[in-house]
């Protein structure tokens, strides 16, 4: 047997498992571990690129199995994060019952993300729509960044409003740039290594709250090259 072609997808299966467990903590609310284990699961979801890339052992097994680990950590738990936040936010709202569900888009728009994703030959070296890990993580660290911060004025909907545009980003057609560096050349990863070095800077000052201005910023920064190229 040629263990080499498992690694990949153990390193794979490690991410599902984080995502997970992930969902059982943010469902309880405890949203700081349920974005440590999210940052986790990103870490697998890279390494078993790096490891299927070393290793030559691509298979379609392996790609299918990205995709359903990639729905629960970086769609569902999410979801399930602004669903607890809707639900505790909104206590007096008339609607309190049926508002916070609409969280869940951003796990129907992950799936759609994802199968876009799949079969579309033409994200190779960048994206096309916003990647679900920048998803993910974007959600648990403000969460997380939340919790820890003991605010009380939670806006649902302001909330929501981001939830329609993550939503709509997950699908759209907006070219985003990957943050690979496959050399150490600053003139050919100019825009990779500002990102990475300003998104490191953010979250030495502001913590899981600098994460999401990362995720932010990686946005904006896509969209300016999209109108500059224009």
């Amino acid at each position: 047997m040629d263990i080499k072609r498992h690694i990949p997808n153990t390193i794979t299966s490690l991410n599902l498992f984080a995502g997970c467990v992930a969902a059982v903590l943010a469902f309880q609310g405890d949203f700081v571990i349920t974005a440590l284990l999210v940052y986790l699961a990103s870490l697998f979801d890279f390494l078993d690129g790096f490891a299927a890339r070393a290793l030559k052992a691509y298979s379609a097994i392996g790609k299918e199995l990205d995709s359903l680990a990639d729905m629960v950590s970086f769609g569902f738990v999410p979801a399930i994060v602004v669903f607890v936040m809707l639900k505790n936010g909104l206590t007096d709202s008339p609607f309190s019952h049926i508002i916070p569900y609409t969280a869940f888009l951003l796990a129907v728009f992950s799936g759609l993300r994802l199968a876009i994703f799949n079969i579309d030959d033409r994200q190779t070296v960048s994206f096309i729509g916003l990647p679900t890990p920048a998803n993910g993580l974007f959600w648990v660290s403000f969460a997380a960044w939340y919790q820890q911060s003991n605010l009380s004025n939670l806006q649902p909907g302001v909330l929501l409003v981001f939830v329609a545009l993550f939503s709509f980003l997950l699908v759209s057609s907006l070219p985003m740039f990957s943050l690979k560096i496959k050399n150490l050349s600053f003139k050919e990863n100019a825009l990779p290594f500002l990102l990475l070095i300003s998104g490191l800077g953010l979250i030495i000052f502001y913590g899981y709250l600098g994460v999401s201005l990362s995720i932010g910023i990686y946005i904006i920064s896509s969209l300016f090259v999209k109108i500059i190229k224009r």
